[in-house]
């Protein structure tokens, strides 16, 4: 039946047309944002989980900087570490030295007194971003550092921060409130080979930084008076004391490596973490290219089919001629 009341081929080729054009304004929202997923109304699991992942990926980037700021700081102490133990390795040599016979042992005494003063300059320098670990002026001991490592998400949901500890108690130098608490500052009790059975039990300690509460111990310091006995009483302090410099260095560099390790692992999660976010967001920018040129056409297809089927309704004036 033909009605010019009703156009039934017009109605469907008007349908078509405006399904063309959702389709094409969808695809040119695509090409021009870049995401296939934009909003929740487009994917709402999908863009939920690119929110949180997102989220996520910052909170990582906060912990980069972290990394790096924990990195700087163990650097800092390593490297004072590492020039304190040569200034220490160089003392132990002139105390050596002096256990020659007939060297003087007042002018090897002026060198200690020099190294010992870099000692200190070297122990109060090492300092970043107001945190010392060589040198503590404080009532209270240095104690465990903590530095942020990583932001985990478990599979329930839940956040938290993982830390990496460094026990900066075992590197200081110097204490001036306490002598017992520095390598440097604390008593050594040594046992010296007098030709005895027992032997000749010394104390002594490399600088006095008058501390609050003194060694006991007496300070490695030359006289003329100093016996061969108490030389190699000195020498093996110092000895101790290089022992334990040196596991405060390699704590400090094995520290200082998970930290890098750590840095770089959080670099490469970002990066796969935005590489997984693509996947599920971002458009194909080949298809979708590929989309709206065919919707175009069918855009054109559609407007020429309701053109046509509007026509319709002007041929049946001839029926009346």
């Amino acid at each position: 039946m033909t009605s010019i009341m009703t156009n039934t081929a017009a109605i469907a080729a008007l349908d078509t047309l405006r399904s063309i054009n959702a389709g094409l304004n969808e695809t040119q929202n695509r090409v021009s944002s870049g995401y296939r997923v934009e909003s929740a109304s487009d994917n709402a699991a999908y863009w939920s989980i690119a929110t949180t992942m997102r989220s996520d990926n910052k909170a990582l980037s906060a912990v980069e900087d972290a990394l790096g700021l924990g990195a700087a700081k163990t650097d800092t102490a390593y490297t004072g570490m590492e020039a304190a133990i040569e200034v220490v390795t160089e003392i132990k040599a002139k105390l050596v030295a002096a256990r020659e016979p007939g060297v003087d042992k007042e002018k090897i005494n002026k060198e200690l007194t020099e190294l010992k003063a870099q000692l200190a300059s070297i122990s109060e320098s090492a300092s970043f971003s107001g945190e010392n670990w060589l040198y503590n002026e404080s009532t209270t001991a240095v104690g465990t550092k903590e530095m942020v490592g990583s932001f985990v998400r478990a599979a329930d949901g839940t956040v938290s921060v993982e830390l990496l500890s460094f026990d900066a108690a075992t590197s200081v130098l110097i204490d001036t409130e306490d002598a017992n608490r520095g390598l440097l500052t604390n008593d050594y009790t040594v046992t010296v080979d007098d030709g005895t059975a027992s032997g000749t039990t010394m104390t002594y300690f490399l600088i006095n930084a008058s501390s609050t509460t003194a060694a006991s111990g007496s300070v490695v310091e030359l006289t003329s008076a100093t016996t061969d006995d108490q030389v190699e009483g000195m020498i093996s302090a110092v000895d101790a004391m290089l022992a334990d410099m040196t596991d405060a260095a390699a704590t400090l560099g094995a520290t200082n490596s998970r930290l890098e390790m750590q840095t770089d692992f959080v670099a490469d999660l970002r990066d796969v973490i935005d590489t997984g976010v693509g996947r599920l967001v971002d458009a194909d920018m080949n298809e979708e290219s590929t989309r709206l040129k065919a919707l175009q056409t069918q855009q054109q297809l559609g407007i020429q089919a309701l053109s046509i089927a509007n026509s319709n309704s002007e041929n049946i004036l001839s029926l009346f001629k």
